[in-house]
């Protein structure tokens, strides 16, 4: 008897490795989608917050997870292309960089989650049902918040010592666009100012639009969030300081690059976030039960020398509102 059980013994512990070693699955590495609109030195900010976000949670890429992204380079057109690659390439999450982005990929699938880096009315755009329970295959960040643009406007107000007139430039054809707009306008009757509306659908459109402002005598410029405005936007600056018109834009990088001032959402932080229900999807959850959040950081930027080239001087009390002082 117990050569029989030395026996069996035996054979389980040489025989145990190999049956564990056949019967072991490798590990699968989740593989993420990323789509833009516009391209990776438009948006290396928001890239490096959406990074930073996945290192965070552990993640290393090209190690425990892979990132494959597409590019339109502005040309919006092929975004539902691009969706597709990704959608064939079977990826785990799409995460979208805009609103432009999502809608492409909301038409390329119902199967794969998606997840908005941001947009600025997801309800209105049809992305999602609701903000707390947002129904299907669609989850994320919102920049929905009407209160940007007051903010933008009151802060330009303090700025200039004639306030009347505003030119909006934007582009239609974006997803969200008419929402923008719409707040601007709520903004615009509070502090009694005449808006504007220049749509800027193409590039030769930016000097078109600027000439259009200046024959109106806009005393400033609110650029909206498009694709177009990212991908050229040393053009909308350099016109700026050519007509002389303060300008006001959403994201930090345009003041930056050398624009006036900005005051919106954290885009680099609401990419940061979206790794975070990059998680929990990875995890089991689906994006209809995952609710959309609003911006929790806000950036107020001036650059002074831009200010110098117009030959216009910042009041102290609102360089001292400033999160940030380019000189």
């Amino acid at each position: 008897m117990s050569k029989n059980i030395f026996g069996i013994a035996l054979c389980t512990l040489l025989l145990g490795p190999g049956v564990s070693a056949q019967t072991q699955q490798p590990t699968k590495i989740p593989r993420i989608g990323y789509l833009g609109a516009t391209s990776p030195a438009a948006t290396a900010a928001r890239i490096d917050g959406f990074k930073l976000g996945l290192r965070e949670l552990g993640y290393v890429e090209g190690k425990t997870i892979f990132i494959d992204y597409r590019w339109a380079e502005g040309k919006l057109d092929r975004i539902p292309g691009l969706a597709a690659e990704l959608v064939g390439l079977n990826v785990d999450v799409i995460v979208t960089a805009g609103p432009a982005d999502t809608k492409g990929a909301k038409q390329a699938t119902s199967r794969i989650p998606i997840v908005m880096g941001f947009d600025n009315d997801p309800i209105g755009n049809g992305f999602v049902v609701s903000l707390a329970r947002p129904g299907g295959n669609i989850t994320g960040l919102s920049t929905l918040a009407p209160e940007i643009s007051g903010k933008q406007l009151e802060l330009m107000r303090e700025i200039l010592r004639r306030f009347s007139r505003v030119a909006v430039f934007g582009t239609s054809r974006q997803p969200g666009n008419a929402q923008s707009l719409q707040e601007v306008e709520l903004a615009a009757k509070v502090f009694k100012v005449k808006i504007q509306y220049l749509d800027v659908l193409d590039p030769q459109d930016i000097e078109t639009a600027f000439r259009a402002a200046t024959k109106d005598r806009a005393d400033a410029i609110l650029v909206l969030q498009t694709p177009l405005a990212s991908l050229h936007r040393n053009r909308f600056i350099d016109l700026a300081v050519q007509h002389r018109l303060p300008a006001t834009y959403s994201r930090s990088d345009f003041v930056e690059a050398g624009g006036l001032m900005s005051y919106g959402a954290s885009y680099p932080d609401l990419m940061r976030r979206a790794a975070t229900y990059v998680d929990k999807i990875l995890k089991g959850r689906t994006p209809a039960d995952l609710p959309v959040e609003q911006p929790m950081k806000f950036e107020f930027i001036v650059n002074l020398k831009a200010a110098k080239q117009i030959g216009l001087t910042i009041p102290p009390s609102v360089l001292a509102r400033a999160d940030r002082l380019i000189r």
